[in-house]
């Protein structure tokens, strides 16, 4: 069983920079991919980058060029990078494995950006 515990969230000004980390209590060297999700209250939960376990990398449209998700197999630890934060991009954001498994979902941070 594997524990994801998100960190780093916050209130951060429109042109920002964030970086959460995702820290997993057991191994995720052997996974097939991990991932970043986000939820706004009230839409639907969507994926925003995505890693395999050998380091290629996949981002939605949103985000790219904006966002770079990387990963420590050795720390079990997986980063996201947000610089040029939007209003748009504030959310819940989750990690989770890539396809994501239910019972791994945390209790998420909190990006809220704002002026």
């Amino acid at each position: 069983q594997v524990r994801l515990v998100e960190s780093g969230g916050g209130l951060v000004q429109p042109g920002g920079s964030l970086t959460l980390s995702c820290a997993a209590s057991g191994s995720i060297s052997g996974r097939n991919a991990m991932a970043w999700y986000r939820q706004d209250p009230g839409k639907q939960r969507e994926l925003v980058a995505r890693i395999t376990r050998t380091g290629n990398t996949d981002y939605a449209d949103s985000v790219k060029g904006r966002f770079t998700i990387s990963r420590d197999n050795a720390k079990n630890t997986v980063y996201l990078q947000m610089n040029s934060l939007k209003p748009e991009d504030t959310a819940v954001y989750y990690c989770n494995l890539h396809p994501y498994q239910p019972s791994y979902w945390g209790q998420g941070t909190q990006v809220t950006v704002s002026s």
